[in-house]
């Protein structure tokens, strides 16, 4: 198979779909890999060490696509790359299309095969693609909420971990999944109090067990999160229902109840956020004030950190993207249910329930 890897064209994106060493196992799999000229460099790996391990570089994006039966690469097509999907060809990347209805129809219309890195569900629930991303985001939640606390950032002016003799800055975390649990024991090793409010008990209670006494686990509802978002700092979106839009669980309203300088990072941003005036931003232009209540909602928060982020990712993916190239895409869907799971779009029809569900559409499902 012909395996592209393109450069991502979106804002500050500086990740890669694969690095030299997953092009490595590739071509020693007897596949052809097309790599875009400095795709890699943002993460640390340059043309010279992808063609020491057998891939061929061309200069333009136009041209990966072109040649390629598979294109692999971190972030969902932007719009100048929707004319470049090719019938047939196999799109494998993060899409999060119940974000994005322009994107859905695009890819309904290309006549591609989308297979989502998100939603590849294991047997267990878990989502093995989506984690290390998920990793990455929770941790860097806190790391730019505190930065965005400062006053000089429009925030409370809360050092999170306290010093001697004055209190520590108080986290709210809503989500007790991969993104919450990193948040919060970020947020717990720089001595801050946590809270961390979700409705599935089974991972509150593991939340109790594993972290220190000072986080502590409440059930997430409508009354508890009006409680706390008046007397926390810093507040992280880390809620996800797999493939559909998150549920808005502050709206705006209920802003006016946060103190002046509270800082929202909402992480669920890339399936539309879970608080209503979440709206996606860039590394380039990261916040917005709305109510005096500072806003961080950059929708690719790993690529800020993007060797670690690309290494991680193409650990989980690798075996995927194999199973793929030697297979084909059908039987290789047909053999693995996780995999077969992460089929959102197929040659112009929706394969993934959550879709049709999210914008209310009636197509038939493939």
């Amino acid at each position: 198979m012909i395996i592209g890897v393109p450069k991502e064209i979106k804002n500050n994106e500086s990740r890669v779909g694969m690095t030299p060493a997953g092009v490595y196992e590739l071509v020693k799999n007897h596949h052809k890999v097309f790599v875009q000229s400095t795709a890699g460099e943002g993460s640390g790996f340059f043309d010279k060490d992808y063609l020491e391990v057998g891939a061929s570089i061309l200069d333009t994006i136009e041209e990966v696509y072109a040649c390629s039966d598979m294109i692999v690469k971190v972030k969902e097509p932007v719009e100048q790359e929707y004319s470049l999907v090719k019938q047939g060809q196999v799109i494998f990347t993060y899409f999060h299309f119940a974000s994005s209805e322009t994107l859905t129809r695009a890819m309904l219309s290309s006549g591609a095969i989308c297979i989502a890195y998100e939603t590849v569900e294991d047997s267990d629930g878990s989502l093995p693609l989506l984690t290390p991303m998920s990793e990455v985001a929770g941790r860097m939640a806190v790391q730019q909420g505190a930065k965005y606390l400062e006053k000089p950032k429009k925030g409370r002016g809360v050092l999170l971990g306290g010093v001697p003799g004055v209190a520590p800055g108080r986290v709210l975390v809503l989500g007790a999944g991969t993104v919450g649990t990193q948040a919060a024991k970020m947020a717990a090793g720089l001595g801050a109090h946590v809270t961390i409010l979700d409705i599935n008990m089974k991972r509150l209670r593991y939340i109790n067990d594993v972290m220190p006494s000072h986080v502590v686990t409440e059930y997430s509802n409508e009354f508890n999160i009006r409680k706390h978002i008046q007397s926390h700092d810093l507040i992280i979106g880390g809620v996800l229902l797999k493939g559909a839009k998150a549920p808005n669980l502050i709206t705006r309203e209920m802003l006016k109840l946060m103190r002046p300088g509270t800082v929202i990072v909402d992480v669920a941003v890339d399936q539309g956020g879970c608080v209503e005036t979440t709206k996606p931003t860039t590394h380039e232009d990261p916040i917005y004030i709305i109510d005096d209540v500072v806003h961080y909602s950059v929708a690719n928060m790993p690529g800020a950190v993007p060797y670690t982020s690309t290494v991680a990712l193409t650990n989980v993916t690798l075996p995927y993207v194999l199973a793929l190239a030697n297979k084909g895409w059908y039987r290789a869907c047909e053999e693995d249910e996780a995999l077969h799971k992460g089929l959102n779009i197929i040659e112009g029809e929706i394969a993934y329930s959550e879709i049709v569900e999210t914008f209310g559409w009636e197509e038939i499902l493939a």
